[in-house]
């Protein structure tokens, strides 16, 4: 690999670093962050920290400052070339002065796709792209399904004994990992949009579904409950924020009900039922819809078979505890109907490592 190939990977690799210290503060805008470098030393850094603050480039570029005037840029995306909340970052590029912009991957926004590198190549500027392609998008997986699919990018969270057990036969759950893999679980809600469990896990557990991470950021919590079961008193709509708090039902559930809750601050949405259930896809819709481009779906098992068998789930997290609960246990995963092992989902590009006392493997659906 020639020199300027190795300094491009350690670069692009700086940009990629900077943009996940914004995880869970630039929704419905991607993570970017951005590196200038002349002569061999970074002149400027800078990343997108929320929505409707400054993108990456214009940071890096302002930090820069003459500095950037034949320098190359590194950033993990394609510069925009349109107006949105801010002005396009291409044009900033172009009057930059810079000489060369390296790219880790083209923007699957239709409205840059690949616009913005035009425009710097049209005014004499030498782009590079991609490169750490992979490590670009899947840092923007959920942004990259919802610009091209409409649809919120879905990771499973399951946590279980080694023997697949998520509860003893009485229902007690607490707890079945141990303390490192809880945190880890609070670090997805600080960073995903939307936290999502059936109404079973609200009846039996009466959980907040708040990150309580020192400065954490406390996602949507959506609740499916066909039948309005989630109790008045319940800490989803006692604690701050009830408007915080989505309740998925049926669109024949009791109004009454549904009005008091509505008065506590939940908000309701009725969906209409099919074959006994309300299509996950037309939930994800409206999620999307209300700018919700990432979700933590956290079971149970019931919710869980229904996320899998309806093909709404993209990633799996599964914690294993070192720790057998027996076959009484209640099981992970609820009924997939799956009589053969060819009708098995599977699943791709599998890691696993060390979390604390458990073991959490992670792979693709």
């Amino acid at each position: 690999m020639q020199v300027f190939e190795q300094n491009d990977q350690r670069y692009m690799g700086a940009a990629l670093r900077l943009a996940r210290r914004a995880a869970g503060r630039t929704s419905p805008n991607p993570m970017v962050g951005a590196v200038v470098v002349r002569g061999g030393r970074v002149v400027g850094r800078g990343y997108h920290a929320r929505a409707g603050a400054d993108h990456a480039e214009i940071a890096a570029l302002r930090e820069a400052g003459a500095a950037a005037r034949g320098a190359t840029l590194y950033v993990n995306l394609e510069p925009c070339s349109h107006f949105g909340r801010t002005p396009p970052c291409a044009r900033a590029v172009i009057e930059s002065g810079v000489a060369r912009v390296v790219a880790g991957m083209i923007d699957p926004n239709p409205a840059v796709a690949g616009r913005g590198v035009q425009a710097l190549r049209d005014a004499g500027i030498r782009v590079e792209a991609p490169v750490r392609e992979e490590e670009c998008r899947r840092l923007n997986e959920a942004f990259v399904k919802h610009v091209t699919r409409r649809l919120p990018f879905v990771t499973l969270k399951l946590a279980a004994s080694l023997d697949g057990r998520i509860a003893t036969a009485t229902g007690d759950s607490r707890w079945v990992t141990g303390p490192a893999a809880r945190r880890y679980v609070h670090r997805l809600r600080n960073e995903l949009d939307a936290v999502m469990v059936g109404s079973g896990t609200v009846l039996a557990d009466d959980p907040q579904l708040t990150c309580r991470l020192p400065g954490g950021r406390d996602p949507l919590r959506v609740v499916l409950d066909r039948r309005l079961r989630t109790p008045l008193t319940a800490k989803l709509v006692t604690q701050p924020h009830p408007e915080r708090t989505v309740l998925i039902t049926a669109n024949d559930a009791p109004a009454d009900r549904g009005k008091r809750l509505q008065d506590l601050g939940v908000q309701v949405w009725r969906f209409p039922v099919s074959r006994g259930r309300i299509s996950f896809r037309r939930v994800l819709r409206k999620l999307a819809r209300a700018g919700v481009l990432s979700v933590l779906l956290e079971g149970g098992a019931v919710t869980a078979s229904r996320a899998i068998s309806e093909k709404a789930v993209d990633k799996v997290l599964c914690f294993y505890a070192p720790k057998f609960i027996g076959a009484e246990g209640l099981p992970m995963v609820g009924d997939l109907g799956i009589e053969r092992m060819r009708q098995c989902s599977q699943l791709e590009a599998p890691t696993v490592r060390r979390v604390g006392e458990d073991i959490l493997v992670s792979a693709y659906l």
